[in-house]
């Protein structure tokens, strides 16, 4: 079979932009696909072939030119959900062939996608079991029951099925399929802190429950780990060309005694890589030896979700963490000279001298790069189920952790220019 996935262009909407001209807000995505370039490991057996609209927005059409589908594939985010939906409506009818979605979004809120143009939603990991899908399809049957495949119903109700992802889900042994997207590779940089990055997976999931985070639908609440061994040859895969490796995993430190060997391997080996990797402000503050080891084997900064500066706002979101931690985290990490992408999330509740405060602390904290988002109830988490009352605003498009879709407590044009200002005090020039 010809197999197409898709992954759609940046498509957010941003509210200070359009309403009051604020355009320094917008956040670009510029990693590669990783997600597809896993499901295409597992499609050997077919010839497939991805098109990144974040890239090459005009690729789409370039690619159909010479490329003739069987089956196409779409994956996206949250914000990316409405875009989807006219990617699938418009690929649907140029060919009359099965159209897959799957994603976050489509894990945490199948229902969205119950779209006649739509034949099944694939929620999880996907990587096994859209191969066995594609065998289905190929294969013409009839009734198609998968773990994780949900048949849509238009004007129905979806049924959705039984699924549990463990570690045979990864399937390791087809590693990602790399070489689809390297004509694209110039495009995939960190642009603030201006490097090329090629990005491995080493885990998925996280042990976790902050009621802000979508990522329980990923594996359903589950943590699970690739081998050592599959982690290595994914690094190696990437070529000696890139230097950084973006681990992008929830949490690369979720199992601590498997990080641990992890960060031996690394250490051992002649990767000669630089590395990027998630981590909690709690495990840096009871393991500081294990920074340490990962310091040797590469590691040059961090992304820690500090997410607020006071015990009242983190027990409300669940976090299981404290600021007196975090800022031990921080002293820890500037000591060991690791950079700190630190995570921060702003209420719509937020008043003048909330920002104030963050500010303040921004000023002296030791973090590096700050990256500060607004607080947005996502489909599937808790903060959804408990702020669904509160939505003002349901359009997808503007789910990109930038725009307030509760009421503010300041006037709006307000709160953005607080937001814009907080921002350009704390960005600065960072090199890893």
């Amino acid at each position: 079979m010809n197999i197409l996935l898709v992954n759609p262009p940046n498509c957010g909407r941003s509210i200070p932009e359009e309403r009051f001209g604020i355009d320094s807000l917008k956040q670009i995505f510029r990693g590669e696909p990783l997600a597809l370039e896993e499901l295409a490991g597992n499609l050997q057996e077919h010839q497939v072939r991805i098109v990144d609209l974040k890239a090459d927005p005009e690729g789409l059409s370039d690619m159909l030119r010479h490329f003739t589908p069987d089956l196409i594939g779409i994956t996206g985010v949250t914000c990316e959900a409405n875009t989807m939906l006219r990617l699938a409506d418009e690929l649907r009818q140029s060919y009359r062939v099965p159209v897959v979605v799957g994603g976050i979004h489509a894990s945490n809120d199948p229902d969205f996608f119950n779209h006649p143009f739509i034949d099944y939603i694939v929620v999880g990991l996907g990587k096994k079991v859209f191969a066995e899908l594609a065998a289905a399809l190929e294969e013409k049957r009839s009734h198609i029951r998968l773990p994780g495949v949900i048949a849509t119903d238009p004007g129905g109700k979806i049924v959705r099925p039984a699924w549990r992802n463990d570690n045979s889900d990864l399937v390791e042994e087809r590693p990602p399929a790399y070489d689809l997207v390297r004509h694209y590779r110039s495009h995939y940089i960190l642009e603030r802190l201006n490097l090329s990055m090629g990005f491995v997976a080493s885990a998925y999931g996280c042990p976790q429950r902050c009621s802000f985070c979508c990522i329980e639908g990923q594996t359903g609440g589950r943590y699970l780990s690739k081998s050592i061994d599959a982690v290595i040859g994914d690094i190696e895969r990437l070529g000696p060309e890139i230097p950084v490796v973006r681990l992008v995993d929830a949490n690369t430190f979720g199992d601590v005694n498997r990080a641990r060997r992890l960060g031996e391997a690394l250490a051992a080996s002649s990767l000669q890589k630089h590395y990027l990797a998630d981590i909690r402000s709690d495990t840096v503050v009871h393991h500081p030896e294990l920074l340490r080891l990962w310091k040797k084997a590469g590691l040059r900064a961090v992304v820690t979700g500090f997410e607020e500066i006071g015990d009242d706002r983190l027990r409300a979101m669940n976090k299981a963490n404290t600021a007196a931690v975090n800022t031990e985290a921080i002293a820890i990490l500037n000591d060991l000279d690791i950079k700190i992408v630190g995570d921060f999330i702003l209420s719509p509740d937020y008043d003048e001298g909330d920002f104030e405060r963050l500010g303040l602390y921004l000023e002296n904290s030791g973090i590096d790069l700050p990256m500060i988002t607004v607080m947005t109830p996502l489909p599937g988490t808790a903060l959804y189920a408990r702020e669904k009352k509160r939505i003002i605003n349901h359009d997808l498009d503007y789910y990109t952790l930038t725009n307030a879709i509760t009421s503010t407590r300041l006037e709006e044009k307000t709160f953005y220019s607080l937001y814009a200002a907080l921002l350009a005090h704390s960005h600065k020039s960072v090199h890893i």
